[in-house]
């Protein structure tokens, strides 16, 4: 029998295996090492505290946490509070309001820039300015302005308007929308960027296509560009209702829920049952609550997302 002749040396280099030193396996696990300790304060501190606070919405705590299960009690105490309901209420009036004024405002705007007009980048810093602030910040500098005895009122009186009368603040029925007011100024400039960028996406050859054959300026934006903006128009719309749904720090400087609690929204409704009035188990009711409208308003907007994605591929 023939013996296969030896192999050479550069047939034996090739069918060395390589294998990964140290450092290589230690460089490829650096980014899961980096990643680790986010992804799990994230999990303890975000996801842990909501089914935490589940947990809670079924219990009987009062000013401490307490975990006797007393079913749905809470919920229909929540339900039947009707301090509650003005705020639901106060969320449906504000949410409304927030979200189709600013995109209102926020469409004019864009379209004012789009024009190529002068001094467009100091006017888009102008408009963005009040979403740099915080909500406190806001709604501190609305209570001044909105207070009868130093704001708009007493300006206007000195004028010489004896009569005017600007006191949404101090009235009952009219507080809501001193919220809804100081919440517009602050919002309708990050939509206008959204509408504008969405308008610099728009196609020149179609907007040119269509005035060579006649069409006019409102015709164009109202048959062509603004319907082109559908996707613009469903992110400042989930965005805008989240901010609403989760309206707290804008609505407690400004007006505090009052006068008495007229002005409420759920999370200072929340805030104030879970931790000023020893009612916990209401209170995590209805920060569940809270969460299923944030999680109503998500899903549809990530399921759309994931599905354009999807289709893209």
């Amino acid at each position: 029998m023939t013996q296969s002749p030896p192999l050479s040396e550069p047939t034996r280099a090739v069918r060395k295996v390589h294998k990964p030193s140290l450092g290589d396996r230690l460089a490829e696990q650096i980014p899961r090492l980096v990643v680790s300790p986010t992804m799990l304060i994230a999990v303890v501190f975000i996801y842990g505290f909501m089914i935490w606070t589940v947990v809670l919405s079924f219990s009987t705590s009062r000013i401490l946490p307490r975990y006797e299960f007393i079913g749905w009690q809470n919920y229909q105490r929540l339900f039947g509070n009707e301090r509650w309901m003005v705020a639901l209420t106060n969320l449906g009036i504000y949410g409304v309001l927030f979200v189709v004024i600013c995109l209102a405002i926020g469409l004019l705007l864009a379209i004012l820039l789009d024009q190529k007009i002068r001094a467009e980048g100091f006017l888009r810093t102008v408009y963005l300015y009040p979403m740099a602030l915080s909500f406190i910040v806001t709604g501190t500098v609305w209570k001044w302005l909105l207070n009868p005895s130093v704001g708009i009122q007493r300006f206007g009186r000195e004028l010489g308007f004896e009569n005017f009368r600007f006191d949404w603040l101090v009235s009952s029925d009219m507080s809501i929308y001193t919220v809804v007011i100081a919440a517009v100024w602050q919002s309708s400039g990050f939509v206008m960027a959204l509408f504008l960028a969405g308008l610099r996406g728009v196609d020149d050859s179609i907007i040119k296509a269509a005035q060579i054959d006649g069409a006019s300026r409102i015709t164009v934006y109202t048959r062509i560009i603004i319907p082109s903006l559908r996707p613009v128009f469903f992110s400042a719309i989930i965005m805008l209702a989240h901010i609403a749904i989760k309206s707290f720090d804008l609505a407690l400087a400004l007006t505090g829920g009052g006068p008495g609690y007229s002005s409420d929204l759920p999370a200072i409704f929340m805030y104030q049952f879970s931790f000023t009035r020893g009612q916990m188990g209401v209170g995590a009711a209805s920060a569940v609550i809270m969460l299923m409208g944030v999680m109503a308003i998500l899903i549809p907007y990530l399921y759309s997302e994931l599905r354009v994605k999807k289709d893209d591929r």
